[in-house]
């Protein structure tokens, strides 16, 4: 099962790589996220590091390293993240010129189940401190639908069907900047390797205020250590 998988992969990432050095529309995120749950305990701490670039790989984008003290209810219905972001920003072909910004946030995470899909919303509200730029804030709302396609479900050895929409909404109305600052979409396969261990593999389309559009590959490991 595990060489299947890599295999195909392997696969959509030559056939990427070539389809990359043509279209500028067309870049990659390469990401993980997780963190560390305690034992006995409601609290947790979430970590996060995403490498993102203009085109297949070679040219960066941003790079974003994010953490957070997460508290978890007890039901397991909800949890609530505080935390901070560093960002590095680069524009095309400008590796000379980074952008950096430190960015506080604070989020919600609320959990639910629709027939056999698993739903997650979250609520995030971020402060920015972007360098050469004005304090901003940002509102942010994303659905993530999780559809099983085997019969093990989201048990290891299962496939899944991610999908996201999010919706970012500035918190000030400045020059050159509107409330609406971007949308994203998401769909792609998804395969739980064991229980605290998942791969995913997608597409993510994302559209900023100006109109500008463009289309992101996406490739994440999702993993959870129990301290």
């Amino acid at each position: 099962m595990i060489f299947r998988i890599v295999t195909v992969v392997l696969f959509m990432s030559s056939f990427s790589t070539v389809f990359a050095q043509d279209d500028p529309d067309l870049g990659a995120w390469y990401m993980y996220f997780g963190g560390f749950e305690f034992e006995d305990s409601q609290f947790g701490i979430h970590a996060e590091a995403q490498y993102r670039n203009h085109n297949f790989i070679g040219d960066l984008e941003q790079l974003l390293l994010r953490t957070g003290v997460r508290y978890h209810l007890k039901d397991g219905s909800a949890t609530f993240t505080f935390g901070y972001g560093n960002i590095t920003t680069q524009a095309v072909g400008e590796p000379n010129n980074p952008v950096a910004e430190n960015r506080i946030y604070q989020e919600a995470l609320l959990k639910q189940n629709v027939s056999l899909a698993s739903l997650n919303h979250r609520f995030r509200y971020e402060q920015r401190f972007v360098e050469g730029q004005d304090f901003r804030t940002r509102f942010r709302y994303a659905l993530f639908i999780n559809i099983p396609l085997t019969s093990k479900k989201f048990a290891p050895g299962g496939f899944y069907i991610p999908i996201y929409n999010e919706v970012f909404i500035n918190g000030e109305k400045m020059e050159n900047i509107e409330y609406f600052d971007r949308n994203r979409l998401y769909g792609g396969l998804g395969y739980v390797w064991k229980d605290n261990t998942r791969v995913q593999l997608g597409i993510m389309e994302q559209t900023l205020n100006f109109g500008f559009s463009k289309t992101q590959l996406q490739f994440s490991l999702h993993h959870n250590f129990q301290l």
